[in-house]
């Protein structure tokens, strides 16, 4: 049986390699006189132009002495003492605490800062606020801090801030 069905198999294969497949030579050749590549065009290179850089007297931006601290201005000048006793109103973050009212005491002005429920007394020279900040100025409708704060560069620069006095009422 398995005789049989091979040799079916080999009259089959061979009939249909017979025959030279005219019609289909044909229409490949039909197909690919129609058919043309299309290739577009490469691009112009337009030629390199460099450019000089003439900065006259300006400071080179990448020597080594620029890097250094000691070319700034006052900005590495500034630096908190560590070594101080911290008061109690640097426990807080400045946005925490309120100017809540004002007083003076033998010709020096004392502000009321409450935080949560709890007030203190602060005069010019204390400290508060978690950036070093000390008061330089009270008035009545304002405590003005000068605190230092550390830039990108990690040097210490000053920044000024304002508690403005909190109107009865106002949260």
């Amino acid at each position: 049986m398995s005789r049989l069905l091979a040799a079916l198999a080999s009259v089959a294969l061979v009939a249909c390699s017979g025959g030279d497949h005219q019609d289909v030579r044909e229409w490949m050749t039909t197909v690919a006189q129609d058919t043309k590549g299309k290739i577009p065009p490469l691009p112009v290179v337009e030629p390199y132009e460099p450019v000089a850089y003439d900065v006259g007297d300006l400071l080179d931006p990448f020597k080594p002495a620029k890097l250094g601290s000691d070319t700034k201005k006052g900005g590495g000048a500034f630096r908190p003492d560590l070594d101080r006793p911290k008061e109690p109103l640097e426990l807080f973050p400045l946005e925490s605490l309120k100017y809540v009212g004002v007083m003076t005491r033998k010709k020096a002005w004392y502000a009321i800062i409450q935080v949560d429920s709890a007030l203190y007394q602060v005069k010019i020279g204390n400290y508060m606020g978690q950036n070093f900040g000390v008061v330089v100025d009270i008035s009545e409708s304002e405590v003005t801090l000068r605190e230092l704060i550390q830039d990108s560069a990690g040097d210490w620069v000053e920044r000024t801030s304002n508690l403005l006095l909190q109107e009865k009422g106002a949260k």
